[in-house]
C-alpha cells in the first residue's frame, strides 16, 4: 500500500502545481532592455509651463524620456518627428504615454523657447529644463553625455549630446533604451509591449 501512496502523492503535487497563477510572459523588445537595472529613480526639473515636475507626476503612464536641445540640426528634430509619428500610430493608447524633452542647453532653451518648440511636434509633449547644474545631475543620473562645441561666435554653439530615448513603466521603472533613427515602427512594437 505504501508503494502505491508514494507516486499518487507525487502525481497530485503536480496536477496541483499546475493550478497555481501562471507566470506572465516574456517580453520580447526591439530595443535594449534595461529591466532591472538601479539607476534613473528621479529627477527635479521645470516643465515648459513653470510647473515644478519630477518622474513621480507621471506616475500611471510610460514615460519617454529624450535629452536634447532646441537648436539641434539633425538627431533632435528627427527624433521629437519620430515619436510624435509613434503617438499617431498608438492611436487612444497614445494617452498612456508621455513624452519628455530634457534640454541639454539650460543657457539658451529658456522656459518660452522650449514652450514654443516641444509642443509643436505634439500637444502632449513636455519639455524639461534646469539649472546648469541640475541639467548635469540629470545628466549623470541618466549616464546621457553632452558637450558643448564652440562656433564661430559664443552664441552659435552646438551641443553634442547622447541620441538615444529611456523609457519607463507606469510603475517608474526603467525599462528601455531605444537607439536613435530606427524609425517607428520598433518603438510602438515596444510600447506597445509595456503597455499591455
Amino acid at each position: 500500500m505504501k508503494k502505491l501512496f508514494v507516486p499518487v502523492l507525487l502525481a497530485a503535487a503536480v496536477l496541483l502545481a499546475g493550478c497555481g497563477p501562471q507566470a506572465a510572459p516574456k517580453l520580447v523588445f526591439k530595443n535594449t532592455d534595461l529591466t532591472g537595472l538601479d539607476y534613473v529613480k528621479d529627477f527635479a526639473l521645470t516643465d515648459h509651463n513653470g510647473k515644478p515636475r519630477s518622474l513621480a507626476d507621471f506616475r500611471g503612464k510610460l514615460v519617454v524620456v529624450f535629452f536634447g536641445y532646441t537648436q539641434c540640426p539633425d538627431v533632435c528634430p528627427t527624433t521629437m518627428a519620430e515619436m510624435a509619428a509613434v503617438m499617431k500610430e498608438l492611436g487612444p493608447q497614445a494617452d498612456q504615454v508621455q513624452v519628455l524633452f530634457i534640454t541639454v542647453d539650460p543657457e539658451r532653451d529658456t522656459q518660452k523657447l522650449l514652450a514654443s518648440y516641444v509642443p509643436s511636434f505634439d500637444s502632449r509633449f513636455l519639455g524639461l529644463y534646469g539649472t546648469a547644474e541640475q541639467t548635469a545631475k540629470t545628466a549623470r543620473d541618466f549616464k546621457v553625455f553632452y558637450s558643448k562645441v564652440p562656433g564661430k561666435t559664443p552664441g552659435t554653439y552646438t551641443v553634442d549630446h547622447t541620441a538615444g530615448t529611456y523609457v519607463f513603466d507606469k510603475q517608474g521603472k526603467i525599462r528601455l533604451f531605444m537607439r536613435y533613427g530606427q524609425g517607428s515602427a520598433p518603438v510602438v512594437h515596444d510600447l506597445k509591449q509595456l503597455l499591455g
